[in-house]
């Protein structure tokens, strides 16, 4: 596991305070790997999820420390979601 995916999983896990998250997502992060995001809070795993968002490491990061909006992200091409949308923006919340 790189050390990108790492620290990502330690700071969503951070960020939601040992809280769950109810439902399921997955962040791809381009050249890394991947996070799910569920119930039991988020852990380094590729598994089928109701949303997947994509983004390069450099937007990843900046949407984790809150430099970039989620949803500007999204607006502006650097993230991708596929799937559930609602579900997306429960879990921008979570983060941004």
């Amino acid at each position: 596991m790189s050390d990108v995916i790492t620290q990502a999983v330690e700071a969503l896990n951070e960020k939601m305070g040992g809280e769950g998250f109810s439902g399921s997502a997955k962040f791809v992060i381009e050249g890394e790997g991947s996070i799910v995001v569920d119930g039991a809070g988020a852990r380094a795993a590729d598994e089928d999820t109701d949303v997947t968002l994509t983004a390069d490491a450099d937007t990843f990061s900046a949407m984790l420390s809150g430099e970039l909006n989620p949803t500007a992200a999204f607006m502006s091409g650097k993230l991708s979601v596929d799937g559930d949308m609602g579900m997306a923006m429960q879990l921008g919340s979570v983060i941004g």
